[in-house]
């Protein structure tokens, strides 16, 4: 894919010296909520590991918590909740470390379709081993892993098992059931979750997460009751469903932008009918919990005698919403993130070459909360760069709401351009002032053109990084701009064309929210990505 660092050929005559000016003077512009904190963390670290103490109690057995969304990396909850921090729900759940054992449900069939994790671009299977290591390592249980779905003919979830199983790790396999969940007769029965292998967990409190959605994580909650009761082991379940929450209003941003998060799943924010029958009182989840609650709620009556669950709502253990500090700051950002969501769909859709549909049902959701793509500070600028040297541009949005610009020049590309200049500009150096000197510049040129084949000598954002590396060694003024590589996590950015894996993956790594135009900077058949 050609990208706002990849550029067309360039001729192989002389080269304008290194760090040439990229970009016009920064634009003051004050972001609406910046990064001021509308999310008070530790209120919710106590007030959810004291929720779901409490719950284990009520239920008086093992209680199997269904962990809805990511367990940690929770980067949406971080944006649409300014404070929240992307291990936040780890951080709860080590309150009770002692007490938990964490159970990893992996669908078969996403091993068989290689499923990507699309935010850290690896396949659910080294998604999974991932998740092991990391819950290892902040001292959690972890032993068993249930693959779902499990048909005889699925090579890689056999091949994956026998993998787990070197590893040291106890694998379960759980099968398809034919009616599942609404022929409650064969579910709750030894044609149904009496097939599955029955996982023996050793702790009260059984998290069950997964790599990605739609990993059977309910499933596999509901067998391990059924399991347990039939050898005795009294057992229960509860919910950890970050979004959609159920204490703001179904039209607050931050549930609207939940709902442009899971545009590609058709999810949609409802209020509960069920919560309004029993209690007389307003509370919002999504239609999958709405519809498959009756349908639950007879599973566990058969499994327990009765269900202590009268609606969707009663089965989760969310305090998010007693935990905004600043209302207005989490609107806010929940306006922006549907901005953002638009954005990565329409790239999306560019892509693969598909209809407008998802793009389309995000569009709706901006008009209601009253944005649109302009709305997000970084685009107008980047646009206009774009138009005005008609070229690849991108735009930065600092902390203190300061935008800073770059355009693509005959030695950088325009992302590459823009970081050195916001890097400038919060190391307080003058913009014509050079960083990269030429004798770190070209080697990694002659690398490139002379060893590497590629006929484009510009440099990509992380050569632009490992240079200033290299010359910070023996310039102060890039030391100081290197140092300063830590003040643009948060920051927003957009482009004018869409960016490759590196630059992509560089702006992940720094911590950094891009969004890009969809449309590519050369017209081609095929796009390298």
């Amino acid at each position: 894919m050609t990208t706002a660092s990849q550029h067309s050929p360039a001729s192989s005559g002389p080269l304008p010296p290194a760090d040439a000016p990229q970009a016009d003077a920064p634009q003051a512009l004050q972001a609406p909520s910046g990064h001021r904190v509308g999310f008070d963390r530790e209120k919710y670290i106590a007030m959810q590991s004291e929720h779901i103490a409490h719950r284990r109690a009520e239920i008086g057995g093992k209680l199997y918590l269904e962990m809805g969304g990511k367990l940690f990396d929770d980067m949406h909850a971080s944006r649409v909740l300014p404070g929240f921090t992307p291990d936040n729900k780890i951080v709860m759940l080590e309150e009770l470390r002692d007490e938990i054992e964490i159970l990893i449900a992996i669908n078969a069939k996403d091993l068989e379709r290689n499923k990507i994790r699309a935010d850290l671009g690896i396949s659910y299977e080294e998604e999974s081993l991932r998740l092991v290591d990391v819950f290892r390592e902040r001292g959690f249980l972890v032993q068993n892993i249930v693959l779902t779905q499990m048909e005889d003919g699925n090579q890689a979830a056999r091949a994956f098992k026998r993998r787990l199983e070197r590893l040291g790790l106890s694998v379960a396999r759980h099968r398809t059931i034919e009616g599942y969940p609404a022929d409650t007769e064969t579910v709750v029965s030894e044609k149904g979750l009496g097939r599955n292998d029955w996982v023996r967990t050793s702790r009260d409190v059984i998290v069950v997460t997964a790599p990605g959605p739609g990993s059977g994580k309910l499933a596999t909650c509901l067998s391990q009751i059924y399991h347990d009761n039939r050898n005795g082991i009294p057992a229960g379940y509860a919910k950890f469903e970050t979004f959609p929450i159920w204490n703001l209003p179904l039209d607050h941003p931050v549930n609207l932008a939940y709902e442009a998060a899971t545009a590609d799943l058709d999810d949609v924010n409802m209020i509960d009918p069920f919560h309004l029958a029993a209690y007389d009182e307003l509370a919002v989840n999504y239609n999958r919990d709405v519809e498959v609650f009756p349908l639950l709620k007879v599973l566990l009556e058969q499994m327990l005698g009765s269900s202590p669950y009268q609606s969707p709502t009663d089965m989760g253990v969310n305090m998010v919403g007693s935990c905004i500090s600043d209302d207005e700051v989490c609107r806010e950002a929940g306006r922006q993130e549907v901005i953002r969501r638009f954005f990565k769909a329409l790239v999306a859709e560019r892509r693969a070459e598909e209809d407008s549909d998802e793009s389309d049902k995000i569009a709706i959701i901006m008009r209601k909360v009253g944005v649109s793509r302009t709305d997000r500070p970084v685009v107008q600028p980047a646009l206009d760069v774009a138009r005005r040297t008609k070229g690849p541009a991108s735009a930065i949005q600092l902390a203190d709401g300061t935008i800073i610009t770059g355009k693509t020049t005959e030695l950088l590309g325009s992302s590459a351009a823009m970081l050195l200049n916001a890097l400038k500009h919060l190391a307080g150096i003058e913009k014509k002032a050079l960083l990269l000197h030429p004798d770190a510049i070209r080697p990694i040129q002659s690398l490139k053109v002379d060893h590497l084949g590629s006929r484009n000598p510009r440099l990509h954002t992380d050569e632009v990084l490992i240079a200033l590396s290299s010359s910070a060694s023996t310039d102060e003024r890039a030391r100081r701009a290197l140092e300063q590589l830590r003040s643009l996590r948060g920051c927003d950015v957009h482009t004018t064309t869409i960016l490759g894996t590196v630059d992509e993956g560089i702006f992940r790594s720094l911590g950094i929210e891009v969004t890009s135009e969809p449309e590519y900077q050369v017209r081609r058949m095929f796009q390298k990505r």
